[in-house]
């Protein structure tokens, strides 16, 4: 007979442990029980003893894992094994000893357009390979960002070109005549229409991406999108994201005012006044970014690689809008759900214990280093030494490789990746790279025997 398990929780990890549980397909039966309380830090006994009748048919009761209360006060009053689960709750199947299959991320509910900007100037060749860049990054619609008063003499033909690979083309441009041109070279889309050229609705078959006459005018929006949705013609309408200290909170605002008023437009919203006019990596910004546009359902987001600290925007946006749409859908927080926005830290690093390193150093009987971070730095051993430091150079008079230029090429690799692992609070593995998530495409593992027979035969 199976064992019977009554989990305790609060409401916001419920529908969480649910899932969890429920993919695990585990060999016990089990109920859980949303105990009353937000989180579960807010529990006590004295709450679990009250709202939870004293006689139950179950095995054992798992509490979360940052309960603080006691354990063998409730043992006790329902004469059953209480114990405390992890303290996270995505490590429920580590607990029970089951490996737990990673989200697969492939759904969203938001599309990309990438723009390439400068496109004028720039070749039909060179154009298509930033094409085919942006759509491997996740891009559903190429923009072809116009400029003022340079000609785009190959328009027609970069429209052609992009569209012979089976991708959407949309055209950007303050110039009326442009965005004509565009439509009738076969774009799908147009930015943008206002009140100030709505007359240019009568030449274009293309969808327009509607805006303010005048920035911040969400007026003159809805009087434009009254009037297509009077002519039923498809349409995006964009309020305008601002720049911080320039409209920031007002034009949030704006979104949500919109799609209040109009449920069930397509609503669109361009990223770059906020990923690049701002300080600091775009991966969390784009990541808060879309959690704005999966609460408030826009529908399309133009992005722009411009500046060099935002040259992963598209593929940081693509992971966003996946992780967001798996955490609307399941009706979770979107924690703990993917790693590919964790690039420069981890939410909480792998350290070895003084115990435990000493306890692996026991089991060395070779001369081959061993390398591991702890909680005071990086630790070097073999059979015969065991160093500590926090820098390559801590290590440089320690390790007597001086003999072996292969040795030593390798140690200097590992021991720099480990000090930017310690410094930055990620995770090291001997002989892997460090995982940037997004930022970084992973490369294949050298081990250092590969490393050695390399250079061996460069030798020879």
């Amino acid at each position: 007979m199976s064992e019977k398990i009554l989990f305790l929780t609060g409401k916001l990890a419920q529908r969480q442990l649910e899932r969890i549980l429920n993919s695990m397909k585990p060999e016990f039966s089990y109920r859980i029980n949303q105990i009353g309380v937000n989180v579960a830090a807010l529990m006590s006994e004295s709450i679990i003893m009250r709202r939870l009748s004293k006689d139950q048919d179950f095995d054992r009761i798992i509490v979360p894992g940052k309960f603080r209360g006691n354990l063998k006060k409730l043992s006790s009053f329902f004469n059953i094994p209480v114990e405390r689960g992890p303290d996270d709750i995505t490590n429920i199947p580590d607990y029970f000893g089951v490996k737990m299959a990673e989200n697969k991320l492939v759904d969203y509910e938001c599309d990309i357009f990438a723009e390439i900007v400068d496109a004028a100037i720039m070749s039909v060749p060179q154009i298509i390979k930033l094409t085919k860049k942006y759509i491997k990054d996740g891009a559903n619609v190429i923009d072809l960002g116009c400029m003022p008063d340079t000609k785009f003499e190959h328009l027609e033909d970069s429209i052609k070109a992009i569209k012979s690979l089976g991708v959407k083309v949309s055209v950007d441009s303050a110039n009326d005549e442009e965005l004509i041109r565009g439509s009738n070279a076969g774009a799908d889309y147009v930015l943008s229409v206002s009140e100030r050229n709505l007359d240019i609705l009568n030449k274009i078959k293309s969808v327009p991406i509607l805006i303010p006459a005048k920035q911040g005018n969400l007026k003159s929006l809805e009087r434009v999108i009254k009037l297509m949705i009077k002519n039923r013609r498809d349409f995006f309408a964009d309020p305008i994201l601002d720049p911080i200290h320039y409209g920031f909170a007002k034009s949030i605002d704006r979104y949500i005012k919109l799609r209040k008023r109009f449920p069930k437009i397509k609503i669109f919203m361009g990223t770059g006044n906020l990923t690049e006019l701002t300080d600091c990596d775009s991966a969390g910004t784009n990541m808060i970014l879309m959690g704005l546009v999966s609460e408030l359902s826009i529908n399309a987001v133009l992005v722009v690689q411009v500046s060099n600290h935002c040259k992963n925007s598209i593929k940081e946006t693509d992971a966003a809008r996946k992780i967001m749409h798996f955490s609307k859908k399941n009706q979770r927080l979107p924690f703990r759900v993917n790693n590919n926005l964790m690039c420069i830290s981890e939410r909480k690093p792998k350290r070895k214990s003084k115990r435990e390193l000493k306890e692996i150093k026991s089991m060395v009987k070779d001369k081959n280093f061993r390398i591991f971070l702890s909680e005071d730095g990086i630790n070097v051993f073999n059979s015969e030494t065991f160093t500590n430091g926090v820098d390559p150079y801590d290590f440089f008079e320690k390790m007597n490789v001086n003999d072996n230029a292969s040795h030593s090429f390798y140690l200097g690799v590992e021991l720099a990746r480990a000090q930017i692992a310690y410094q930055l609070g990620k995770d090291y593995d001997q002989d892997n790279e460090l995982d940037w998530g997004v930022a970084v495409e992973k490369k294949k593992k050298i081990s250092w025997l590969d490393l050695k027979l390399k250079l061996h035969k460069n030798d020879n």
